[in-house]
């Protein structure tokens, strides 16, 4: 088992190339049916092969890709899933621009949607298979790493527990203690993984050069420290190394490439999604005859308030206006369904078009919560350095019920690593919320309580 581990990134490799030359053989395979050119040497084919890698590898990089090891087998299906989708969608189009020609058609149309259909349930029973079986065979070469959490309270420790043991098969909590513990380097010492949170930032850059001096892995929550460190670069002064963080503003030009984007994407979508606008509209007006439309006061860039735009999800006569728990009495039965997987939230694609809103960036949250949030954590109002957004790095990665704190360190690390390309991976990834809709729309509510490990010598001293 040893000489395994010392191949793990070998044998992750070759599945995950065994994997893509599967799925690029099952697409040519199948279409060289009834494209016979497609299986011989020729331009045409080189063209449309490497099309196919190209944008296989683009994809799988916006999704996270083949990640055993690292992901649950379900994410990692979902998230290859809607690769090879795009990458198959975009290949055969491709294909059907080549066919149009004097030998085969003289007008573009699509043709063989039958063989796309079946390439695509070929390709997804195989990343299924691959999928597990590769989970399978890296958790039989890798055991779990032993871990130990350091934190400062029951609370803090209650918050970042069930984080981990949602990964039960890549760690193993053998100890959890105060980081003013006095044995606290003896804990380290026998442990694979370091999770520290929120530790006093001191005490954190002890334990963390502690943990590098021991070749320890170390995860720790971040720190408005940890933010401003997101847009630095190392800098060199004659023969001094700097860290050096600039205060980073959209140019123009970014400003004027993110409106055109924000207009023609929100106006296309508008325009694909009337059916499903009006599908919604019945089915609210269906249940119990109110409005349709619910609009709402919210903040963005520079704390100017908006009236936001969303399907109505709450019955008109108890919507009280606070933040949704579970099993909220408020909620319609159509509305459960539209915030499962965001629907609700699509008329925003009108605010956008205003101005109000871009496609990404920082979720506009209600005035009653920044104002109490800013209370407990005056660093909030920093998300307001931009324009609120429809979806970003909180809407795909959070959950209603995350903590602001966290939605704080998720929004600011868009607004610090800010590019185009972010723009449309964060886009392409919303998809992925559809695949988590139970997760994504968990509401607040009660969490399952931990308690520190305690020593032998804790126990029996109890004991006595």
């Amino acid at each position: 088992m040893k000489t395994l581990k010392r191949f793990r990134s070998t044998i992750v490799m070759l599945i995950k190339f065994s994997l893509f030359i599967s799925l690029f053989a099952i697409f040519f395979l199948i279409f060289g049916i009834e494209n016979a050119w497609l299986l011989h040497a020729s331009r045409t084919a080189a063209i449309t092969m490497l099309s196919f890698a190209v944008f296989g590898v683009a994809s799988m990089s916006i999704y996270g890709g083949y990640r055993i090891g690292i992901y649950k087998s379900r994410p990692i299906v979902s998230s290859m899933t809607l690769s090879i989708l795009f990458t198959d969608v975009f290949t055969y189009l491709q294909l059907n621009i080549m066919n149009t020609n004097s030998v085969n058609n003289a007008r573009f149309r699509l043709e063989n949607l039958d063989l796309l259909a079946i390439v695509f349930v070929l390709q997804f029973i195989v990343i299924v298979g691959f999928t597990y079986f590769g989970n399978y065979i890296y958790f039989v070469i890798n055991s779990p790493e032993k871990c130990c959490v350091i934190t400062t309270s029951k609370s803090s420790l209650n918050n970042v527990v069930p984080k981990i043991q949602k990964y039960r098969k890549q760690y193993k909590i053998t100890d959890a203690i105060l980081f003013t513990a006095p044995d606290l380097f003896d804990v380290i010492d026998r442990c694979d993984t370091i999770f520290v949170y929120d530790v006093p930032t001191s005490s954190r850059t002890m334990i963390v050069e502690y943990c590098y001096a021991k070749s320890k892995n170390i995860y720790y929550n971040f720190e408005m420290c940890d933010v401003v460190a997101l847009r630095g670069r190392a800098a060199i002064l004659d023969d001094k190394p700097l860290f050096a963080s600039q205060v980073k503003e959209l140019t123009f030009e970014q400003r004027v490439v993110k409106r055109l984007f924000d207009v023609i994407f929100s106006l296309l979508a508008l325009i694909l999604l009337s059916p499903l606008f009006l599908i919604c509209a019945v089915l609210i007006k269906a249940e119990d005859g109110g409005k349709v439309m619910f609009k709402q006061k919210r903040a963005t860039k520079g704390g100017k308030l908006f009236y936001v735009y969303k399907f109505r999800t709450m019955s008109e006569e108890n919507s009280v206006n606070r933040s949704v728990t579970e099993d909220d009495d408020r909620i319609t039965k159509v509305g459960k369904f539209l915030r499962k997987f965001r629907i609700d939230e699509l008329p925003q694609l009108i605010n956008i078009i205003k101005g109000e809103m871009s496609i990404v960036g920082p979720r506009p949250e209600m005035v009653e919560n920044v104002d109490a949030y800013e209370d407990q954590l005056p660093e909030f109002s920093y998300r307001l350095r931009v324009k609120a957004g429809l979806t970003g790095h909180a809407q795909i990665a959070g959950k209603y019920n995350t903590s602001p704190k966290d939605k704080l360190v998720l929004d600011l690390m868009y607004i610090e690593k800010y590019s185009l390309w972010l723009d449309v991976k964060l886009i392409f990834q919303t998809l992925m919320v559809f695949f988590n809709a139970s997760d994504s729309t968990q509401a607040f509510g009660e969490t399952e309580q931990f308690e520190f490990f305690r020593s032998e010598e804790e126990k029996n001293d109890e004991k006595k």
